[in-house]
């Protein structure tokens, strides 16, 4: 089968993580997605961030948010930049910011302001905070949604400071809700002629990410807080366990899995044994727990207790992120591939997570230059050479 959003065109007036992640995602399964970027201002800060770039100068950072993407730079606080913009939206599907909740009225990127240019268009809005409220204007990155939302107070261990996710999880779960809200409202679109405004915030997905933790805590009054070894809050064994040389993550999070472990570690009456019988036992006993699983795999290294137990009980080794991306199950797919720059070299990066049947996992193109699509995209909109010299005197592009 093709790309399933070949033939779908995204403007994108986007910047940093968030919101380029989503959009990455979208230009992975075939959707043209514009980069519209301010010429003024060197287009998306994140071509400057570091501290890694690649000899042409172009920042692995952005690359990381950006690839299979186009660029068009222009100056959507100009009028004439205005016009340029709508032009683009009469062929386009959908528009994309990821701009402080108050700017995307200021620079007209709602529907309102958009409906007349093309009734169908999708219009979506990743802020901080929302469009909407006493914060709609207030700046908001990540890591600040992670303490708010309580994200902190459930990641270490008890009696260690506060701890945030060692990845920018926020931006990227917000990116990939925008995603869907996108192609939510698209479907919408093609089946009504009518598009409309739909919103996604780092706050709101922060917040909706706590699931039963917040239901526990509404309806319980549970204030879940931090659990050692970084267990599961209620189901057990589910959580690290010390070998003779590291630790194992053993994750049995179904009943059926605790009598195969137990059979495994040559313990097989620990699954009739009262006190480790059900979750509930387990759970009471955790400790005791603990201490006799930790006696049986201090006795053999990790990589033994793989070679014993992985693809017969749920566990896994711990390691940093070399590791994870020199695991010979990474290594020996298609996880990784190299992207090629505008410039003809390459770069490694992660392969898309979504895979089609018969496909590759995407054009494996890295992220454009500034500006580097600008004049072809325009000629396709009906301008020509001079109205694009004129543009570009004025600064507009």
């Amino acid at each position: 089968m093709s790309l399933p959003l070949a033939g779908t065109t995204i403007l994108a007036v986007e910047q940093y993580g968030a919101g380029p992640f989503g959009t990455m995602l979208l230009a992975d399964l075939g959707a043209e997605v514009i980069k519209i970027e301010n010429p003024a201002d060197g287009g998306d800060m994140a071509r400057g961030v570091g501290p890694h770039f690649l000899e042409d100068g172009s920042s692995q950072f952005f690359h990381s948010f950006n690839r299979n993407k186009r660029s068009l730079t222009l100056n959507l606080k100009a009028p004439e930049g205005r016009e340029v913009f709508h032009r683009l939206v009469t062929g386009a599907d959908a528009v994309l910011n990821n701009l402080r909740g108050d700017l995307p009225a200021k620079l007209g990127l709602d529907y309102p302001n958009l409906s007349a240019v093309n009734a169908a268009i999708v219009c979506v809005h990743l802020s901080a905070y929302g469009r909407e409220g006493p914060r709609a204007d207030w700046p908001g990155y990540d890591y600040l949604m992670q303490a708010e939302a309580g994200y902190l107070s459930v990641t270490g261990e008890p009696d260690g400071p506060p701890a945030r996710f060692g990845l920018s999880v926020v931006d990227m779960m917000t990116g990939l809700m925008s995603a869907f809200a996108l192609t939510s409202g698209i479907i919408g679109a093609r089946a009504t002629g009518k598009g409309g405004d739909l919103d996604t915030s780092l706050f709101d997905t922060a917040l909706h990410n706590l699931s039963y933790l917040a239901t526990w805590y509404l309806n319980a009054g549970v204030s879940q807080g931090r659990e050692p070894r970084s267990a599961h809050p209620s189901l057990t064994p589910s959580q690290l366990y010390r070998t003779n040389d590291g630790w194992l993550f053993v994750m049995c999070n179904k009943e059926k899995f605790w009598p195969i472990l137990a059979e495994a570690l040559d313990h097989p009456e620990w699954a009739e044994d009262p006190r480790f019988a059900t979750f509930n036992a387990r759970l009471a006993n955790r400790s005791k727990m603990t201490e006799l699983i930790d006696g049986i795999l201090s006795e053999r290294t990790t990589a033994e207790w793989l070679a014993l137990l992985q693809g017969v009980a749920p566990v896994a080794p711990v390691l940093d992120v070399a590791g994870a991306l020199d695991n010979p199950f990474v290594r020996t797919s298609d996880r990784i591939a190299e992207f090629k720059t505008q410039d003809g070299s390459q770069i490694a990066m992660l392969s898309g997570p979504v895979r089609i049947a018969d496909q590759a996992p995407e054009p494996p193109l890295a992220g454009p230059a500034l500006g580097a699509d600008t004049d072809e995209i325009l000629r396709r909109h009906g301008y020509d050479d001079r109205q694009i010299a004129v543009l570009r005197k004025k600064a507009i592009i």
